[in-house]
């Protein structure tokens, strides 16, 4: 018998991401069982495993993807789950770069527009919510707080504010691949800066630095569409992603006031998706540190991972439209 809750068609969901994604599992175990077919393919195995024929006309872009085991129909995908596709191939040569480059720019681009399919979310919607500045700029417009913040290459003003907001935090505006001299891959965690740690290095690249909210616990709020998901994060470490066999994680629900900026926020850059860092600090108030547009969530416990796996799946089901419960 086929699921009560199993589409009405057959048009498929495209799973945009890596094999390694335990995130995606997630998601698409549970679109199986409501019987949506899936199709997950990764760019970077463009082109040896992956082929592409793409056609456009004076009505719409019609072809297929073609993978080892499945086929895209290009005209007929229901929604995108684009999660955390690997890079597309490349080489040491100047061909190998420019043959990344077209690939880049041609599946790629053929995969950002695909006629009537939700995104969630979409890539270029991604990448314009990925700087740190903005963020902080867009939430602070959209009526939630921020703690003071200076990007900065000046080590003179790096250190002044370092005197008057002290104690301040360093982080990282991205996350780039880093190896140390041993060649093993290395993590710089947010961490405390005393003024006088400060040196020249600041002078080589853009520095964000935060005063440090007095916290009670920290919070990652999960937005799908609609719907939120606030766990409190209660850790023994100033970055709790340092500490996960020591966090304790419970459901608790958003302010009225945030959840009304939190949506006005994603609606500025249009993202169905996004995951959000925040501080709660001694008197309750929320403090927004950062949103990721496609952040992780599966480490949670099982009973905070289903309500969203179960969120993501409408979506994705029944592109973007709320479904009957």
């Amino acid at each position: 018998m086929p699921s009560s809750r199993a589409t009405a068609t057959a048009t498929p969901v495209l799973v945009v991401t890596r094999l390694d994604d335990a995130t995606a599992d997630l998601v698409i175990n549970e679109l199986h069982q409501r019987e949506v077919p899936v199709v997950r393919l990764d760019p970077g195995d463009f082109p040896d495993g992956l082929r592409l024929t793409a056609f456009l006309d004076g009505h719409s872009l019609t072809g297929v993807a073609l993978t080892a085991t499945r086929t895209a129909d290009l005209a007929g995908i229901r929604s995108v789950y684009w999660r955390r596709p690997t890079a597309y191939v490349t080489g040491p040569g100047q061909v190998e770069q420019w043959c990344a480059d077209q690939a880049r720019y041609g599946l790629g681009g053929v995969l950002a527009a695909l006629p009537g399919a939700h995104y969630v979310n979409h890539p270029w919607r991604n990448r314009d919510a990925e700087h740190k500045p903005v963020q902080l700029a867009v939430a602070a417009r959209c009526g939630l707080r921020i703690p003071p913040t200076l990007i900065t290459n000046d080590l003179d003003e790096a250190r002044r504010f370092a005197e008057q907001h002290r104690p301040v935090l360093y982080k990282p505006l991205w996350n780039s691949p880093y190896v140390g001299p041993d060649n093993r891959p290395l993590t710089i965690w947010v961490d405390d800066v005393p003024p006088d740690s400060l040196d020249a290095g600041v002078s080589r690249t853009a520095h964000l630095f935060q005063q440090r909210v007095d916290k009670a616990a920290d919070v990652r709020l999960t937005v799908v569409g609609q719907r939120l998901f606030a766990v409190r994060v209660d850790s023994p470490g100033l970055d709790w992603r340092r500490t996960y066999d020591h966090n304790s994680y419970t459901l608790i629900n958003t302010p009225a006031d945030v959840a009304h900026a939190v949506r006005a926020y994603l609606d500025t850059f249009d993202l169905v998706y996004g995951a959000f860092d925040f501080g709660i600090d001694h008197t309750g108030q929320w403090w927004m540190y950062e949103c990721n547009p496609n952040g992780q969530w599966a480490w949670f416990p099982g009973h905070i991972t289903a309500p969203i796996t179960d969120a993501l799946a409408d979506q994705l089901q029944h592109s973007g439209e709320p479904r009957e419960r």
